[in-house]
């Protein structure tokens, strides 16, 4: 099966484990998705499985993505994502549907998204930087970042500003992968993943799960406990 589902977070809630352990979780629909395209190291070059999560409206996708769709004999999706596989892709085709079960028994997962918008913030609040004295003379500048052109701390580029230079600007509503959060349980019949940890963007808001890359061997020994 596939290492990674498209799905929806719903919001957060709080379960039970098999200790009797209270754990709380956000809760993530994830799938049914659709396989759209299967694709080979003979016919691509490399092996892949591309699915489909939520229907959408004709009306509402362009006609290539509704083509597409209709070669594996479905309507258009919402979004749609390409899975790298390691083996040839037997066992899949166009058209099948693939579940939660897909992420039965996997202890870790990582959950990409796009992180919630804030609009414009200052240096404090997108950097966290400390801000000016409180006192000693302090007037009507508490927040500011302070300079940004000296000389040293710009060394061998002159007065000028870095590129790079930390300073306000626009926060959040960005792409963002938090790694190595622990699947507290699954529930098969409504396609719903509990998910302990910080899962990037508001409710309503589209992700895509798969399983953990970097997790260890003593961080799961160490979280089961």
């Amino acid at each position: 099966m596939v290492s990674a589902l498209l799905g929806k977070k719903v919001g957060m809630t709080q379960v039970y484990d098999e200790e009797g352990k209270l754990h709380p979780v956000t809760v993530v629909q994830a799938g049914p998705c659709t396989v759209l395209q299967v694709k080979s190291v003979q016919t691509d070059g490399y092996n892949a499985v591309q699915i489909g999560f939520e229907d959408v409206k004709p009306h509402r996708a362009t006609r290539p993505l509704i083509g597409h769709a209709a070669g594996a004999g479905t309507g258009p999706k919402k979004i749609a994502r390409e899975i790298r596989l390691d083996r040839a892709p037997d066992g899949f085709e166009p058209g099948m549907t693939v579940t939660v079960e897909a992420l039965e028994g996997v202890p870790f997962v990582d959950v990409i998204g796009t992180s919630k918008g804030k609009g414009f913030q200052g240096g404090v609040k997108r950097y966290h930087f400390k801000g000016q004295p409180a006192s000693h003379g302090t007037e009507r500048k508490h927040r500011s970042p302070g300079s940004i052109g000296g000389h040293a701390t710009n060394r061998g580029w002159g007065g000028d500003i870095k590129r790079g230079k930390r300073m306000a600007g626009h926060m959040g509503m960005s792409r963002c992968t938090n790694r190595n959060l622990r699947l507290v349980g699954i529930d098969k019949e409504n396609n719903l993943l509990w998910i302990k940890g910080t899962v990037p963007g508001a409710n309503g808001g589209y992700v895509f799960v798969r399983v953990s890359k970097t997790a260890r061997t003593p961080r799961a020994a160490k979280a089961s406990k």
